[in-house]
């Protein structure tokens, strides 16, 4: 008999139920015996021992859909080793939660800080299988997370209708994708919807930049630009700050987000009226789409291989078009950024692409 915990933590994101079902699927067609326990609500679950058996039945019909079935939510790494409610010490409390209900293997589906708890907890001596979620795709380890490229095509989406009513009226429109600390969502959404300027976290923009490349547009004729601003975006002026004085700035800015900013700027030094769009969680929602339900699928039966070979302690990952096996010591902590150098940002300037650098 094998004995699986499995849980969802951290932002939610499209074919989280699609990875799930994959390592249900290997699981159940192995031959072996096998029980499933979903914790509820991701570490919170695990924590505070709110749990249910899970039947095949429960993995039927749910390769579509997004959300996850267990639910999500945010247990903050930080915090993991401050009591929780009733002074419980949240470690030990997941440990012996593993312990009671005899676990063979805890299969754990998150992106960056999910990954330092699962970490933590394999050093504690439980048995550990992760999987990457994320439509940030800033996991180290591996080139490609699940929900990203869903998160890709809804934020492009956007991108692709704004074009419409931009070219109508002759405007200059923001759209900020979502990403506080990497551009990977933005600069292929950008890139893909045909975004005239693409500002990143990486790439601290210029604002006399940004306001040069519409000018240049203008003048070869173009009547609108389409500017795509991730979320973390900051101009060589923030940069230049320390984080606790960039962080009282933020407190202080009568801007909502840094996109709002870069348009009150733009207008300012030129007179053009800027719009912004904000498509928000809409890019975490919806149902994944087809390259991340056959992508999350194939990382889950990987994953159920290597708890059928007893073989724990890896996020399973993707690397160089091959699923690979990631020591979790090496993932935890660690973020995968964009490289201002790097081939595709070379490449995007070649298509005439602005960074504001």
């Amino acid at each position: 008999m094998k004995r699986i915990g499995m849980l969802t933590s951290g932002g939610d994101c499209q074919a989280l139920n699609a990875a799930m079902r994959g390592v249900a699927k290997c699981m159940y067609n192995s031959g072996e015996d096998v029980e499933i326990y979903g914790f509820i609500d991701g570490y919170k679950g695990l924590i505070y021992g709110d749990f249910k058996l899970l039947q095949h039945r429960d993995f039927s019909g749910i390769l579509t859909k997004g959300g996850t079935m267990l639910g999500s939510s945010r247990t903050p790494f930080k915090l993991i080793r401050e009591p929780g409610e009733n002074g419980i010490d949240k470690v030990d409390a997941m440990k012996q939660n593993y312990y009671k209900l005899r676990l063979d293997c805890l299969v754990i589906l998150g992106g960056n800080g999910t990954h330092k708890t699962a970490n933590l907890l394999r050093e504690e001596g439980l048995n550990i299988v992760t999987l990457p979620k994320t439509i940030d795709n800033d996991l180290w380890g591996t080139d490609m997370t699940f929900g990203f490229q869903s998160a890709v095509d809804i934020a492009t989406e956007c991108i692709d209708c704004i074009h419409t009513t931009a070219s109508s009226h002759g405007r200059v429109f923001i759209v900020e994708v979502m990403g506080h600390k990497v551009g990977w969502l933005t600069l292929n959404a950008g890139m893909a919807g045909g975004a005239d300027i693409i500002l990143l976290p990486e790439i601290p923009y210029d604002t006399k930049k940004i306001v040069d490349a519409i000018k240049k547009r203008h003048d070869n004729g173009s009547r609108f630009t389409i500017i795509a601003v991730a979320e973390g975006a900051i101009s060589k002026e923030d940069a230049k700050l320390s984080k606790k004085e960039y962080k009282k700035k933020l407190e202080k800015s009568p801007y909502p987000s840094v996109s709002y900013e870069v348009a009150a700027k733009i207008t300012e030094l030129t007179g053009q009226e800027v719009r912004v769009t904000v498509p928000g969680h809409t890019q975490r929602g919806g149902s994944p789409c087809a390259y991340d339900r056959v992508f999350a699928s194939r990382l889950g039966a990987e994953a159920g291989k290597l708890i059928l070979k007893g073989e724990y302690g890896f996020m399973v990952g993707y690397r160089n078009r091959e699923i690979v096996k990631v020591p979790l010591e090496d993932v935890a902590g660690k973020l995968k950024s964009v490289s201002p150098d790097a081939e595709i940002i070379k490449e995007a300037k070649m298509l005439g692409i602005c960074f504001g650098d």
